[in-house]
């Protein structure tokens, strides 16, 4: 039903608890794979792949063009995009579910998109003013901060004609799906400070 394609470069410490999470995923039924797309890590990135399943792909350094080669690698109905250290929370894979099932029952499946809610992982002000500007960014803009995932169908994407080339190509996608198809999950997905911006 599911794939995850996450873009790397030299993610062995990021890649550990980001697969660990999305092992819900197996056990709910919902992941069928999971594809790495990486454009020459030089660390155990590949190691990491290996030992958790997952298909590793060797591409180009262009972010568009990597995310998109793998998607056409993929199996899954939908795709989940996601970056190298988006840690999904407990009940992501239920309510993943449950958006799919009711897109696909509802006939919206070609026109609407998912993202998660924002957590940043740290303490203090600082990473709930990035939490509380993401929502905002979300409301106000309908952008999804990078590394808050992107699940959306295969056909609906291919429709969009995937990632574009190039610079900024998941904010671009983004724009394409509009920002009114775009619906907020209840599961967080925890991303480090310094990754959130």
């Amino acid at each position: 039903m599911l794939s995850v394609v996450i873009a790397t470069h030299n993610s062995e410490r990021q890649l550990v608890p980001v697969l660990s999470a999305l092992v819900q995923g197996v056990t709910a039924g919902v992941l069928r794979d999971v594809i790495l797309v990486d454009s020459g890590s030089t660390d155990g990135t590949a190691t990491i792949a290996d030992a958790a399943g997952c298909t590793l792909l060797h591409s180009v350094n262009d972010m568009g063009l990597r995310l998109r080669q793998g998607a056409a690698q993929s199996r899954g109905r939908w795709l989940l995009f996601l970056s190298p250290c988006s840690i999904l929370e407990e009940g992501w894979a239920r309510e993943v579910m449950t958006f799919i099932e009711t897109a696909e029952r509802r006939g919206q499946a070609d026109r609407i998109a998912a993202t998660f809610r924002l957590a940043v992982d740290g303490y203090g002000i600082g990473p709930r003013i990035g939490e509380a500007m993401a929502v905002a960014r979300l409301a106000l803009l309908g952008l999804p901060r990078a590394g808050q995932g992107l699940l959306i169908s295969r056909k609906h994407y291919e429709r969009l004609g995937g990632h574009p080339a190039g610079v900024k190509a998941e904010r671009r996608l983004v724009a394409r799906i509009g920002r009114r198809r775009i619906h907020l999950l209840r599961p967080h997905v925890l991303l480090p400070e310094r990754a959130e911006g």
